[in-house]
């Protein structure tokens, strides 16, 4: 079968083996599958001479159940989310924990970036809001894009801000308006609330400014507020700041608990709910819930789609145009 490697710092398909499917597992055959470009353009340049299989979010149809897996059947789609088993491939075997029924009304290209709907409802939730809490999102890539229409959905009030006024004008188009391209417009918007100056917590979504936007960060907190990292960023603070305000940091590490677990992800392990309410699992469930409810609304925010054999093209776009390119997906 055909899947996507990186190799020698480019990208390429090749032909591997097929998957075997094991008990707790399907065999799912690709329809689409969607890039995250943080993780994997930087996969990509550190990739030598060892292949290293790249993608980690798709949607594809059941072929075939292992024991164990009762909760979908041969024929019916899944979104499936967790690098190894997922990966951009013609044929994937997916753990049942890692693999969500989706219902006949919702497409296949939105259900796709289930992986980074779940990474976003994880790092909300490690923000620790409530109805109402006030929560600045920086980075507006498209995990960004999906992290402030999930905060909106979930009723708390969103302060967005990206450098491109491109990725600001397309998340306004959304209904949000309190989105901002430069750091005095978010600070200003912020101080105005004259109840509680600040937000509740800071989520960062961007893949760089390191040391100083973490810092620059911590201004724009209340009290004893959180900052939130769950781009790719080098954790380099101010303990005199920190100090300030008692702030707390936070990794969102991935899609929930569950994730890296060989126990849950491997062998089908569930946590009990009454002890993890939201699991790496349920959160992708989440995000197929909001989409299919249509309180988030993906299809916007899918710039390309390109046949699984012009991937390096489709990685191209993220460096040629990216203030036009935001969500990629590759067909099979």
């Amino acid at each position: 079968m055909r899947a996507v490697v990186a190799i020698n710092g480019e990208a390429e398909v090749r032909q591997v083996p097929e998957p075997v499917v094991e008990p707790n597992m399907m065999l799912v055959r690709t329809i689409c599958s969607a890039i995250s470009p943080g993780t994997e353009i930087e996969m990509k340049k550190r990739a030598g001479a060892t292949p290293v299989s790249l993608g980690y979010s798709a949607v594809g149809t059941v072929l075939q159940t292992g024991k164990g897996v009762t909760h979908v059947r041969p024929g019916d789609r899944v979104a499936c989310y967790g690098a190894p088993y997922v990966k951009h491939a013609e044929l994937l075997a997916v753990p049942k924990a890692l693999a969500v029924p989706l219902p006949d009304s919702l497409s296949s290209e939105e259900a796709a970036f289930v992986g980074l709907g779940a990474i976003a409802i994880h790092g909300l939730r490690q923000a620790g809001l409530q109805f109402g809490s006030k929560v600045a999102v920086v980075g507006l890539g498209i995990l960004g894009q999906l992290t402030c229409q999930i905060a909106e959905a979930a009723g708390y009030r969103v302060y967005a801000l990206d450098l491109l006024e491109e990725r600001c004008s397309m998340l306004r188009r959304s209904g949000l308006q309190t989105v901002f391209a430069s750091y005095e417009e978010l600070e200003d918007s912020l101080r105005a609330d004259y109840l509680v100056e600040g937000a509740d917590a800071v989520v960062l979504c961007a893949g760089g400014g390191g040391a100083e936007l973490l810092n620059r960060s911590l201004g724009w907190l209340r009290d004893r507020g959180r900052i939130v990292i769950v781009g790719d960023m080098h954790a380099e603070l101010s303990r005199e700041l920190m100090f300030a305000k008692e702030a707390e940091l936070r990794i969102a590490r991935a899609g929930g608990p569950g994730r890296y677990d060989t126990a849950y992800e491997q062998d089908g392990v569930d946590y009990p709910v009454g002890f993890v309410r939201w699991t790496e699992g349920r959160n992708m469930y989440e995000y197929i819930r909001l989409l299919g409810e249509r309180k988030i609304d993906v299809k916007p925010l899918i710039s390309k789609k390109l046949p699984v054999d012009r991937v390096e093209e489709a990685y191209e776009w993220y460096l040629r145009a990216p203030k036009e390119t935001l969500g990629v997906l590759l067909t099979y």
